[in-house]
């Protein structure tokens, strides 16, 4: 299995010149193509700061994260931006759509941003929502929705570039139980038959369960590494 997620020696530490709290310390992990990860631990564990680092929404005290090879920590700015529209989803406990547009829309927006033609748009946008099952909702605004439609229209709009992986901050936790479950086998489903990496940061249950390896931390270091 090839690795597309690399840390080295990664480290984070917020007020370093203040009141050092260190959130990550000396993490080096490998992730391969097709792993659905869960990153679990305790309330100020790190799991949320190193997912961050990953998808380079944070920069590292010190070590590097290379996502096939390349390190983001050395990006500019804007090369990391484009970096991140191009090859990692995001998908956040809040959803994140924008509640003028549609479910259809917040799909398309990234690929207005890709600068997709308009026919590639509609065929993608049409394909992704058959796939999360809202077909029927594509022309529905995010008050119109429940919180689990909103965050399949959040996982159709981190797929709709093609990422190399997604990355899910906390997915289920602002659902309940039905839509939660719903929402894991369709990101199951994209895992098993199009082999989607998908690396989350969780302390549910439900989302660790499902998860083909188990990444626990504790205070900021990897404590357990297990594979299903």
């Amino acid at each position: 299995m090839s690795s597309i997620i690399q840390t080295i020696h990664l480290s984070k530490t917020y007020n370093p010149d203040t009141v050092p709290v260190p959130a990550v310390s000396d993490v080096s992990l490998q992730i391969g193509e097709g792993e659905f990860t869960a990153l679990v631990g305790p309330s100020g564990s790190g799991k949320t700061t190193l997912l961050n680092l990953i998808g380079g929404l944070d920069y590292p005290t010190g070590g590097e994260v290379q996502i096939d090879g390349q390190d983001i920590t050395k990006m500019s700015e804007n090369r990391l931006i484009d970096f991140r529209l191009h090859n990692i989803g995001f998908v956040f406990q809040a959803y994140n759509l924008i509640p003028v547009l549609t479910a259809a829309e917040n799909i398309e927006f990234v690929m207005l941003m890709l600068r997709k033609t308009r026919r590639e748009r509609q065929q993608r946008v049409d394909e992704l929502l058959q796939e999360v099952g809202l077909a029927d909702k594509r022309d529905k605004r995010p008050t119109e929705l429940s919180g689990g439609q909103q965050q399949r229209v959040a996982v159709a709009r981190a797929l709709a570039s093609k990422p190399r992986f997604i990355l899910a901050d906390e997915p289920t936790a602002n659902l309940d139980s039905h839509s939660a479950e719903n929402l894991l086998e369709i990101m199951a489903k994209l895992n098993g038959e199009e082999k989607m990496t998908f690396v989350f940061s969780t302390h549910d249950q439900r989302v660790i369960d499902k998860a083909k390896r188990v990444v626990t931390l504790v205070d900021g270091r990897i404590v357990s590494d297990t594979r299903a």
